[in-house]
């Protein structure tokens, strides 16, 4: 299934989110399907997890169920049970494979309020020019550097027709930008740190990062939609 973590609920870690979706599953009556041995748990698994922080219309996950059951009507019942702002959006029945496998690259949209886009236009020329962009990122083995450069398949600044969310009287550069999934991951933050390392942009509030899409991406630079081999039925709202 996929779902969206927008407004306020951007800020659900992982972790919570999780929790909250197993006591939806418990709300809706969905029967799940559980693991064998001394400790069984609903057999549930994510596929790249957004960032704390980031919106996201394009989170995915699979269920085990016990029976089959009809996807729109999970759809809804799941949706009902989920607070406001964590939207289940389309619900299929797997044809097989595995959902991880077919995840290789995320589309985001990058809000930097304050930040002219001319600006962020030259940050981006001297990003994109540079063979290498070393930043610091402190994980669970330490602080580790690595480049935010190789991971970037695309990064433009687009023109905005309109306020962007929640940004009204200033400037507000937006970045277009397309992360394959490499080793050690790449993320919003870490392109952002890029963007500062090669040009000094220094947005002077938080950005707000939007994960628009993930999936498979082609020679081309589209990204297929990793339900799209199950989508014969599927629901959407």
């Amino acid at each position: 299934m996929r779902y969206a973590k927008r407004g306020p609920l951007r800020f659900t870690s992982h972790r919570d989110f999780a929790r909250a979706f197993e006591r939806a599953l418990r709300r809706a009556g969905v029967p799940v399907a559980f693991s064998q041995g001394f400790t069984p748990h609903p057999k549930i698994s994510y596929a790249s997890a957004a960032p704390t922080g980031t919106a996201s219309e394009a989170e995915y996950l699979e269920v085990g169920l016990q029976h089959e059951v009809d996807p729109t009507a999970l759809r809804l019942a799941l949706d009902a049970a989920l607070s406001p702002g964590l939207d289940v959006i389309e619900v299929v029945v797997a044809q097989g494979g595995s959902l991880p496998d077919r995840i290789d690259a995320s589309h985001w949209r990058i809000e930097l309020p304050g930040v002219e886009p001319e600006l962020a236009r030259q940050a981006v020329e001297k990003f994109w020019a540079s063979s290498e962009v070393l930043v610091e990122r402190l994980t669970k083995q330490g602080r580790r550097s690595f480049d935010a450069r190789e991971a970037v398949n695309k990064i433009d600044v687009i023109d905005q027709t309109g306020a962007p969310s929640e940004v009204a009287g200033v400037p507000c550069a937006i970045l277009d930008l397309v992360i394959r999934q490499v080793t050690p991951s790449v993320r919003p933050d870490d392109v952002l740190s890029g963007l500062r390392v090669v040009a000094d942009l220094e947005p002077p509030v938080p950005p707000r990062a939007t994960r628009l899409a993930q999936g498979t991406l082609t020679a081309q630079g589209a990204i297929v939609d990793p339900l799209e081999a199950d989508r014969d039925g599927a629901n959407h709202r």
